[in-house]
C-alpha cells in the first residue's frame, strides 16, 4: 500500500509548479484523508505521469500543492483491453477495482443475451465504475487511468470494435485452447472477452469467432465471472510482462 496520499488532476490543469485541488479531490484530501499544511502528497494526471508535491495552502474547497519536481512518466506496460458481459449484483465494481490493480487499458462493458440489466442505469453505474477506477489508481500507485467504455450490446460492440494483436474469449467451446497455447508471443496489445453468467449463445459465439476473437479454455471447473475474469488478466499480464 502507499504510505503517501495520492491524488488526480488532469495533465491539462498541470500549468505551473504550483497546482490547485477542486471538487472531489480537495474534499478527499481535506475532509476524507485530513491532510495537514505542510504534508507531502503525490500527484498524478491519469496518462502515466506523476510528482510529489507539498500543500501549501489548504481549505475544505481548495488545497494548493507546490511540486517538487517535473511530472515523471511511468513506464508504459503493453495494452490489455477487457471486453465485460456485465454480471449480477456488485460484482462489476470488483471487476472495476482489481481490473485497475492489474494494469488493465480499458473495460468495455458489454449486454449480452444473458446479461441481466436495466438499461436506465447504465450511466449511472458506468459512472460509479469511473469512481471506483479512480480510487484504485490512487491506493494502488497506478498512473495510468483507465477508459471505462459506455455499456454496448453484443452486436453493436461486434460492428465498431477495434481489435487487438491478439483476441481471447473465454469459451465453454470443444475447440478452445489452453491460454499459455494461444500466447505464444509477446503482443502490444491484447484484448480479452468474457460471458455472463450462462454464457455466451450459440449464436453469440458464432458473431464473435468471426469477429476474429480466438476460444481459450479456463480447465476443467466452471468458474465465477468475476474469477474467470481476475484469472484471464492475470495470466495475460503475466505473458505480456515476460
Amino acid at each position: 500500500m502507499n504510505s503517501i496520499s495520492r491524488y488526480f488532476l488532469p495533465a491539462s490543469d498541470w500549468k505551473t509548479q504550483q497546482i490547485i485541488l477542486t471538487g472531489d479531490e480537495a474534499h478527499h484530501c481535506t475532509r476524507v484523508l485530513r491532510s495537514k499544511l505542510g504534508e507531502t502528497v503525490e500527484i498524478f494526471d491519469g496518462i502515466g505521469n506523476s510528482s510529489q508535491g507539498k500543500i501549501t495552502s489548504l481549505t475544505k474547497d481548495k488545497v494548493e500543492i507546490l511540486l517538487h519536481n517535473q511530472p515523471k512518466p511511468s513506464n508504459k506496460s503493453p495494452e490489455i483491453h477487457l471486453i465485460q458481459s456485465i454480471p449480477k449484483g456488485g460484482n462489476m465494481e470488483l471487476i472495476v477495482q482489481k481490473a485497475v490493480e492489474l494494469g488493465i487499458t480499458s473495460i468495455q462493458p458489454l449486454i449480452t443475451e444473458h446479461t441481466i440489466v436495466r438499461n436506465e442505469q447504465m450511466e449511472k453505474k458506468r459512472n460509479k465504475w469511473e469512481r471506483i477506477a479512480l480510487e484504485a489508481c490512487k491506493q494502488c500507485g497506478q498512473n495510468f487511468l483507465p477508459i471505462i467504455h459506455p455499456a454496448q450490446t453484443l452486436p453493436n460492440w461486434i460492428s465498431n470494435h477495434a481489435s487487438s494483436q491478439i483476441n481471447i474469449v473465454a469459451a465453454l467451446l470443444p475447440n478452445s485452447k489452453p491460454l499459455s497455447e494461444i500466447v505464444t508471443n509477446k503482443p502490444n496489445s491484447a484484448s480479452f472477452l468474457i460471458g455472463p453468467e450462462g454464457d455466451f449463445s450459440d449464436t453469440e459465439y458464432q458473431k464473435i469467432i468471426e469477429a476474429g476473437y480466438l476460444p481459450a479454455t479456463l480447465g476443467n471447473i466452471v468458474l465465477r465471472v468475476e474469477t474467470a475474469t481476475l484469472y484471464c488478466l492475470s495470466i495475460i499480464k503475466h505473458e505480456l510482462s515476460k
